[in-house]
């Protein structure tokens, strides 16, 4: 019940022009009254937009008492190990490798090439044998988005 009601409260405040292009990812309300929410941006999520973010979401928990009055609120991004869940979170990963798990059980790894309504593009770099040696070589992997059971972002170094 909580959790619809401050699910409304931030399609209200992703509605405002400054927040238009924000979107939940996920929101997990914990036994010990702790709120965790993660949104993303397609323009990225600055400290700035989770601050504010936080302080509209306490006005309301504050003044309804719906956590009561100790309770702990977190506001942030998913941060990179924490899958992609939604198609519109790809575009701002283009040039980034993802590791990506089908629905098959089969895992593709590569670097996110282009994304449209309904595939996914992966750029895999295999090594194969030709003859007695090695060469690479560079397959595109058109991956459907709901043949995507999880997708990860693979930080290099």
């Amino acid at each position: 019940m909580v959790e619809e009601k401050i699910v409304d409260l931030l399609d209200a405040k992703f509605s405002e022009p400054s927040f238009s292009d924000c979107f939940l990812i996920d929101l997990q309300l914990h036994a010990n009254r702790k709120l965790e929410i993660f949104i993303d941006s397609d323009s990225g999520v600055t400290f700035e937009k989770c601050q504010q973010i936080s302080r509209y979401l306490e006005s309301y928990l504050d003044t309804e008492g719906w956590l009561g009055d100790d309770y702990t609120l977190e506001v942030s991004s998913p941060g990179a190990s924490r899958p992609l869940k939604f198609l519109r979170q790809y575009p701002k990963h283009l040039g980034r490798t993802l590791e990506i798990s089908l629905a098959d059980g089969e895992v593709k790894k590569g670097v996110l090439k282009a994304v449209s309504a309904e595939v996914v593009s992966l750029e895999e770099e295999q090594t194969v044998k030709d003859g007695k040696k090695k060469k690479k070589i560079v397959l595109l992997h058109e991956i459907p988005f709901d043949q995507i059971k999880q997708s990860i972002i693979k930080v290099s170094f």
